[in-house]
């Protein structure tokens, strides 16, 4: 079930840098390309959004850290494609991604969005980057979008309660 969230990103002045795993990379270069539109679309601009290229999902975490890191970037996209295979592999994979990005998140604050899809699979990836399920990669940036606007809102609220 696909949920619409109420609040309408608005990209204007954020700086957003997006990590893509090159690691089936039709599928997640697709998935990068509707984030940048989803970008565009919000009123960004394309002098600002940083694109770092990752050689697989695992490296998306010090790719997204290095992003994060920096004072001159609002939030963070993590596009990539993890597959189901003979093994357990994948599993550590998407944990390894999953607690990572959400630590960098947790520790500085600056929203990073989750535009992985762990599939069974390459149907089911396609399916996600622009098939019969959507882009994922454009709700990853609108995450991201609406998340950078309301930390901003959050940072303006005066400290201390009301008297």
């Amino acid at each position: 079930m696909h949920t619409e969230v109420p609040i309408a990103a608005d990209a204007r002045g954020l700086r957003i840098g997006i990590a893509t795993s090159r690691y089936h990379d039709h599928v997640t270069g697709a998935l990068a390309r509707g984030a940048q539109q989803a970008f565009l679309e919000a009123g960004g601009v394309e002098d600002d959004l940083v694109l770092v290229d990752a050689p697989g999902s695992f490296e998306l975490v010090s790719i997204a850290h290095a992003l994060a890191s920096r004072s001159d970037i609002d939030a963070v996209v993590c596009i990539g494609c993890i597959l189901t295979g003979e093994t357990t592999h994948d599993r550590y994979i998407c944990e390894a991604v999953a607690n990572g990005l959400a630590a960098i998140t947790a520790r500085g604050g600056k929203p990073v969005a989750f535009g992985v899809l762990t599939c069974q699979t390459i149907e089911q990836a396609e399916a996600r980057a622009g098939g019969s399920k959507g882009n994922k990669g454009v709700e990853a940036m609108v995450a991201a979008i609406v998340a950078a606007q309301a930390v901003a809102r959050v940072r303006k609220i005066p400290l201390g309660r009301p008297a």
